[in-house]
């Protein structure tokens, strides 16, 4: 489990990309790039990381269920996640 400082930090990265989002994408447009270099950097969706929303677990992320592959495991075996269940042949 990832510390909470780490889990909060990416939180505040989420929340200020999406506040930035329209600013960038018109002084990109616009090719203003020393107003661009003027906004925060953690502005920059690059400096997002995928991590697991449960557990904060960078590796192993799934990104179309949003969490780490041991979390779907635990939830899929407990029947948490709808359509999901193990295979067996």
């Amino acid at each position: 489990m990832a510390k909470e400082s780490v889990k909060a930090r990416q939180r505040k990265r989420v929340k200020i990309v999406a506040k930035y989002a329209e600013k960038r994408k018109a002084l990109k447009d616009a090719g203003d790039y020393k107003a661009l270099d003027l906004l925060p950097k953690n502005a920059s969706p690059v400096r997002l990381k995928n991590r697991c929303q449960l557990t904060g677990r960078p590796r192993g992320y799934l990104r179309h269920f949003g969490i780490s592959r041991n979390m779907f495991r635990d939830m899929a075996l407990q029947g948490k996640i709808p359509g999901v269940r193990k295979a067996s042949w």
